[in-house]
């Protein structure tokens, strides 16, 4: 099994050489808020203004920050940038206090500036404010030193700094999605790895056309990436490392063994096992390479995802007679049915904070992606379509991506789409991807 490897490991990994962090403390009387658990929320106007740069490369590296910085912030639905056409300061200007009186004119809240200058060493100096413009007063600053190539890791953390400070919650836009790029005709589906940031940006394949893959689960710790492979025509799951491109198996067990996921420390992948026409759950240590079953009978057990403590799994079974969600304890006792909706229940993931499983649902013929308290509790429909599935959470647990299949244009075939949505169900977005995407997972923050 080959893969490429034409990955940029340093544009990932090494790419940040220095990082600091100035974040002030606004005084108590300031405004700018978005109290995002209140569910549909208006969006805060805000002004993204161009990085103030001297020379002709600094200030077009400013101009590309401050694009994606305001893409970042308008794709979570919580911020409405203004039209860079109407402002009335220039970024030269903006070094100095802004005139907030002209930025009330255009009924702005926030405010964001910066600067771009090239250190002695090649590294950019990237420094950025944020600004309270009804109490006229400086939110937050931050400074990054990094290589010029990693621009847009740069604006993808200025907006998660925005997006903090402002929430009071995690950004996730410095982050990244692997998925299932489809390509071929309907009967010889042709499915790949893929990787891209989560705005779809920096896209590339990680594996050949000559092996069909599915399932791929991020590390919550490593770059790793867990899936199923057919390569030579058993399934099997596979590890790869996304710094090296090595890919290697873990684990050639008798039967079928699929639906792989991460425990919470990366030290596990917990996994499904075949056995006749029933499927148990077995978790795998990466480091002894033991095996441990969790779950033993005659039912299908699949698609275990842990709690972020690490100390309890959600999977989906057929054992009550219907596909449902089961929650037990990590050594498979205490379990309990926390499912009892209409329908079929099954690819059930916990939110990194903890609060909720999200899960795709089947019922009259109709898919939904929904969510519920572990305790069975909170029930709620986010999204209802044809075909819907494999929802997957941002780090911060606020917004879920999903795929979408509907028929092609000449209605010969099917097309295939990646989707966020938010957890009050609105603010639906495409996220853009060069070929059909299935089966998405969200990275964790990159380090």
């Amino acid at each position: 099994m080959t893969a490429n490897h034409n990955i940029d490991a340093g544009r990932w990994v090494a790419a940040i050489l220095a990082l600091a962090l100035l974040i002030f403390a606004a005084p108590a009387s300031a405004e700018l808020h978005i109290d995002i658990t209140r569910g549909v929320v208006e969006p805060i106007p805000i002004a993204v203004t161009n990085f103030y740069g001297a020379g002709g490369t600094e200030a077009q590296m400013g101009q590309n920050i401050a694009k994606v910085v305001s893409a970042d912030l308008e794709r979570s639905g919580l911020f409405k940038p203004i039209d860079p056409a109407a402002f009335i300061q220039n970024p030269a200007a903006l070094q100095a206090l802004p005139r907030f009186a002209d930025w009330r004119l255009l009924h702005t809240q926030g405010l964001v500036t910066g600067a771009v200058t090239r250190e002695g060493d090649g590294r950019l100096r990237v420094e950025f404010r944020l600004w309270d413009v009804v109490v006229e007063q400086q939110l937050a600053g931050l400074t990054l030193f990094a290589s010029p190539e990693t621009w847009r890791r740069i604006a993808h953390k200025v907006a998660d700094a925005v997006y903090k400070r402002i929430t009071g919650e995690e950004g996730y836009f410095d982050t990244r999605i692997v998925y299932i790029a489809e390509t071929g005709a309907a009967t010889a589906r042709i499915k790949r790895l893929a990787i891209m940031d989560q705005d779809g940006e920096n896209h590339q394949f990680l594996t050949n056309d000559r092996t069909l893959v599915l399932t791929p689960r991020f590390s919550p710790t490593n770059q790793e990436i867990t899936y199923l492979s057919y390569y030579g025509g058993k399934p099997r799951v596979f590890l790869f490392n996304i710094e090296s491109g090595r890919q290697e198996v873990v684990g050639d067990f008798p039967g079928m063994t699929f639906a792989p996921r991460f425990s919470p420390d990366g030290n596990t992948v917990i996994m499904s096992f075949s056995t006749g026409s029933n499927s148990n759950i077995h978790a795998l240590n990466l480091r002894t390479r033991g095996v441990t079953q969790i779950t033993n009978g005659p039912s299908i057990d699949t698609s275990p995802s842990y709690s972020p403590d690490g100390k309890r799994i959600v999977f989906e079974s057929d054992r009550g007679g219907t596909q449902q969600l089961y929650i037990m304890n990590a050594d498979g006792s205490g379990l309990q049915r926390i499912s009892f909706g209409q329908g079929r229940y099954g690819g059930p993931v916990w939110s990194p904070r903890g609060d909720l499983i999200a899960f795709t649902r089947l019922s009259g013929g109709k898919f939904a992606i929904g969510v519920i308290r572990p305790d069975g509790t909170g029930e709620r429909t986010l999204v209802e379509s044809h075909h819907a599935e494999g929802p997957t959470w941002a780090p911060n647990g606020r917004v879920l991506m999903f795929f979408r299949e509907t028929a092609s244009a000449d209605g010969k075939g099917r097309v295939a789409r990646l989707y966020s949505v938010n957890l009050s169900g609105g603010n639906e977005r495409r996220v853009p991807t060069p070929v059909d995407g299935s089966d998405p997972a969200w990275s964790p923050l990159i380090p």
